[in-house]
């Protein structure tokens, strides 16, 4: 099935509130629930593209992500990798609608569900993968096309070192949370339905540690300011991102860290405009080159130039292509495109005496023509 927009599945407009949201979801996932609909694959469908939808749109970060971006944004933030990605938010909030189906979401989503519901259930003692991070590099024009090193600079969380992640004070333990009473989540009856929550104290974890970290304040994580060299591939274009992996969060209770997502913007150059492989570009000629045919040199994107031929009686806006001058191919250097050069035939604003006698020589031997008729426009193609 074709991915829709995530507000279009939900039936929302895109200044639903978090409350329009939860209720739309509920309403779907309990219209379109498979233990409410076997054997029908369209339902089973629907209730999955509602999840992904609800996983998306229910989380402050993608859901900004999403609506700048698209489908694009939210690629490799947790969610919606090739349409099934991690689905514990969307269990532990309507655990009662789904709490005895583990084994559907497990055989839909790849385990999620299935994970997500011991997590309910039992908490969360294990270390948990840390956050992907989104950077936007913009690159200049000819970084893109040939490739270079560029450093950046971002905030990301790092382990704290002094308490290796753990949160607490070396030599000291952990507790049994006594909000959740060690499971995780609390809950809150909502008319029909028991709403579950990740616990405010314990952060999901279901302990809590008894003497915290001083330096990290019992988080395990400090903000921390990171600079990389980041690879800029030769022939990347602009919404292409490079992925940098183990440079995202690090990871709750000494867990691993995400990546780094960097999406790449090619800043426009000044005289090239590139299409695909291939490079375009406008070069001016006189009315006697376009005339009589000329020999030029022309510049090239390493800068060098090359001689290129113009036969005699072109006109303006001919195209004359230059072979493997254009862009390296992304995964194929070797490989190039094209450069194509479009003429444009300048006219003279001032002459001198001499121009002109020599021009009114040619338009009288021209022969000039005062009731012209127009140019059939397949003729200018």
């Amino acid at each position: 099935m074709a991915k829709r927009d995530y507000y279009e599945v939900l039936g929302l407009d895109r200044n639903a509130t978090q409350d329009d949201i939860k209720k739309a979801y509920r309403k779907m996932a309990v219209k379109y629930h498979p233990d409410r609909n076997p054997g029908d694959t369209k339902a089973e469908e629907l209730f999955k593209e509602a999840s992904e939808a609800y996983e998306v749109l229910s989380d402050e970060q993608k859901r900004r992500a999403y609506d700048q971006f698209g489908f694009a944004g939210v690629e490799g933030m947790g969610g919606t990798q090739a349409g099934a990605g991690d689905f514990s938010s969307v269990f532990r909030d309507f655990e009662d609608i789904f709490g005895d189906f583990s084994g559907i979401f497990e055989s839909f989503f790849g385990g999620a569900g299935r994970r997500a519901g011991r997590q309910g259930r039992a908490g969360a003692a294990g270390a948990r993968r840390g956050a992907d991070l989104r950077y936007d590099l913009e690159v200049p024009f000819k970084d893109a096309i040939f490739g270079d090193k560029v450093e950046i600079s971002f905030q990301k969380n790092a382990r704290c070192e002094t308490c290796s992640g753990k949160g607490s004070t070396p030599g000291s333990g952990t507790k049994t949370c006594s909000t959740c009473g060690g499971a995780g989540q609390v809950r809150r009856s909502s008319g029909f339905f028991s709403i579950a929550s990740t616990c405010p104290t314990c952060g999901g974890e279901g302990t809590v540690v008894e003497n915290p970290c001083k330096e990290c304040g019992g988080s395990g994580l400090l903000k921390k300011r990171q600079k990389i060299k980041v690879t800029i591939p030769a022939g990347i274009e602009s919404g292409k991102r490079i992925n940098i992996p183990g440079q995202g969060d690090a990871g709750p209770n000494g867990g691993p860290p995400g990546d780094l997502y960097v999406f790449v913007r090619v800043k426009p150059h000044e005289y090239f405009q590139r299409e695909g492989n291939d490079i375009y570009c406008v070069i001016p000629i006189s009315v006697s080159q376009a005339a009589l045919g000329s020999e030029i040199q022309v510049p090239t994107l390493e800068g060098k130039r090359v001689k290129v031929k113009i036969p005699a009686g072109s006109q303006n806006g001919k195209v004359l292509r230059l072979k493997n001058e254009g862009v390296p191919y992304l995964n194929n250097p070797s490989r190039r495109g094209d450069m194509y050069i479009r003429l444009h035939v300048t006219v003279p604003s001032k002459l001198s005496g001499r121009a002109k006698s020599l021009l009114k020589e040619l338009s009288e031997e021209e022969g000039v023509n005062s009731n012209p008729e127009p140019v059939r426009l397949d003729e200018l193609k």
